[in-house]
C-alpha cells in the first residue's frame, strides 16, 4: 500500500480535504502521540476551526488511519496507524511520566486474552509507564 496521505485517504472512498490532509501529515512526521491542542497548535497558520479537527481526527480514528490513547490526565493523544498494520487496535504504548509524552510500541505482541462465554472484545491495549530516553537523559545528568 502506498503510504502517501492523499492515496490513503482516497483508498478509503473517502474525500481528501486539506484539513484532513494536513493533520494526517503532522501524524506521520510526529515522533509521538500528539493532543487535540498539539495538533492546533502545529496547525495555527492554516484555518482549520476546533470542530472541524475534531471531526478530522475522529474521523482518520474511526477510518484506521490514526489510533487514538488516554494519557494519564485523561487527554486524548492521536498517532499515525501504520499502513499495513493488520491490527492496529491492538497494540501498546509508553508513557513518560516526567514530560507525559506518549510513544507507541508497534513491535510489542499483544494476545486476546480468553474471555467468558458471551463476551467480545472490541480491542486490546496495554499500557507502559515510566521514563523516556530523554527524561532519562535529563535525570542521569543531574
Amino acid at each position: 500500500m502506498n503510504s502517501d496521505p492523499a492515496t490513503r485517504i482516497r483508498a478509503l472512498g473517502a474525500r481528501v480535504t486539506p484539513a484532513r490532509l494536513a493533520v494526517l501529515r503532522l501524524l506521520e512526521g510526529a515522533d509521538r502521540a500528539l493532543s487535540h491542542h498539539d495538533v492546533e497548535a502545529a496547525l495555527s497558520d492554516l484555518d482549520i476551526d476546533r470542530v472541524t479537527l475534531y471531526r478530522v481526527l475522529d474521523w482518520l480514528v474511526e477510518s484506521g488511519l490514526a489510533h487514538r490513547v488516554t494519557d494519564a490526565q485523561r487527554v486524548f493523544r492521536f498517532s499515525l496507524a501504520a499502513p499495513n498494520a493488520p491490527q492496529h487496535d491492538q497494540h501498546a504504548h509508553f508513557r513518560c511520566e516526567d514530560c507525559g509524552k506518549v510513544f507507541c510500541l508497534d513491535d510489542v505482541q499483544i494476545a486476546q486474552p480468553a474471555l467468558p462465554k458471551g463476551f467480545s472484545a472490541k480491542s486490546v491495549g496495554l499500557s507502559v509507564t515510566g521514563q523516556c530516553a530523554q527524561c532519562d537523559r535529563h535525570t542521569a545528568a543531574k
